[in-house]
């Protein structure tokens, strides 16, 4: 008789990954040159503060946001997991550091939901 193992949770992990790095490669230079280049330097007209809250005021604006910010996070947990267990050779921690990274990942998503329904 064969015992049948749950599934492990590392597809998913690698999903997260990659759909973090993508999402982070995408989005994060544009918000930079934005909002630290260009408006700064005059480049471009900058928003007005009370335009700026009306667009956080929708729903999608939010969730993209969201996704943004959680999946990034998630993408750091998984390549940090993994520079730690490969680079520093400390794979003999498995349990901390999963808990550190991937808790880390989800308190952060928390902080920035509640930081985007309080807006």
């Amino acid at each position: 008789m064969t015992t049948r193992r749950p599934p492990a949770p590392e597809p998913f992990l690698w999903l997260l990954f990659s759909a973090g790095g993508m999402i982070a490669a995408l989005f994060v230079p544009v918000l930079l040159f934005l909002f630290g280049v260009a408006f700064p330097l005059d480049w471009l007209t900058a928003p007005s503060h009370a335009h700026l809250l009306a667009v956080l005021q929708n729903p999608i604006t939010r969730l993209v946001l969201f996704g943004l910010c959680a999946l990034a996070l998630f993408h750091w947990a998984h390549r940090f997991r993994y520079t730690l267990y490969d680079g520093l050779q400390l794979k003999r921690f498995s349990v901390p550091i999963i808990l550190f990274c991937y808790g880390g990942a989800v308190i952060g998503s928390i902080i920035s939901a509640y930081l985007l329904l309080r807006v």
